[in-house]
């Protein structure tokens, strides 16, 4: 961007109108994408009988994110990924040995991520990887950071065999006033190919007709 102006005075109404076109053009083309750990600009409406959704996920190997794009692009809503202050180890095996730590010590990460005007959504799509057979930490500590009373919570999870495990549970534990609905398990390496499977689960839950 440059720091040029023009004078509006000297632009006549036929070249305001252009431009204000090319304007609205470029804002509805931008639309539909959504950035990590960004809201959408894809708008809040679901066809879940019209109930303002957000889609909350955590992702390290990107399995998360690609059901949590799946389901953006099905059913509209705001997205947001969440990420921790302090990152995660890139070795595997590293992460694997903190993410149990915490989850015997009961320690919650600190996120980055905020969320402005939680409480004007009704439903919260949340995901995570399976972490030692429950949802993982930054996930643990947005739900413990919100008040979700009233509210209901459809769990989405990537795993290599172990499934939902006990993430429901948990969920419900963390958010004893929301209403959470059965959850899907999706194996991270069949992610990209999950979108039939994502649908189904969509349309079992009442969040796609």
């Amino acid at each position: 961007m440059n720091n040029k102006t023009e004078d509006t005075t000297m632009v006549n109404p036929s070249r305001r109108n252009l431009l204000k076109y090319a304007v609205a053009g470029l804002l509805a083309g931008v639309a539909g994408q959504a950035l990590p750990g960004l809201p959408s600009l894809h708008g809040a409406e679901t066809g879940a009988g019209g109930k303002k959704a957000l889609i909350v996920y955590y992702s390290r190997s990107g399995n998360t994110r690609e059901i949590a794009n799946q389901i953006h692009a099905l059913v509209g809503g705001d997205v947001v990924e969440l990420q921790t202050v302090a990152p995660y180890p890139d070795e595997y095996s590293a992460v694997t040995k903190q993410a149990k730590e915490e989850l015997q010590q009961g320690v919650k990460p600190q996120l980055k991520t905020k969320i402005a005007d939680f409480a004007s959504y009704d439903v919260i799509i949340v995901g995570s990887p399976n972490w030692w057979n429950t949802i993982a930490s930054p996930v643990r500590t947005f739900l413990s950071e919100y008040d979700f009373s009233g509210k209901t919570i459809a769990p989405f999870i990537t795993h290599e065999g172990s499934g939902l495990g006990a993430s429901a549970l948990d969920i419900t534990k963390l958010c004893p006033k929301a209403k959470v609905l059965d959850g899907l398990a999706v194996r991270g390496k069949n992610a990209k190919s999950a979108r039939s499977e994502v649908s189904e689960w969509l349309r079992k839950i009442g969040m796609l007709k």
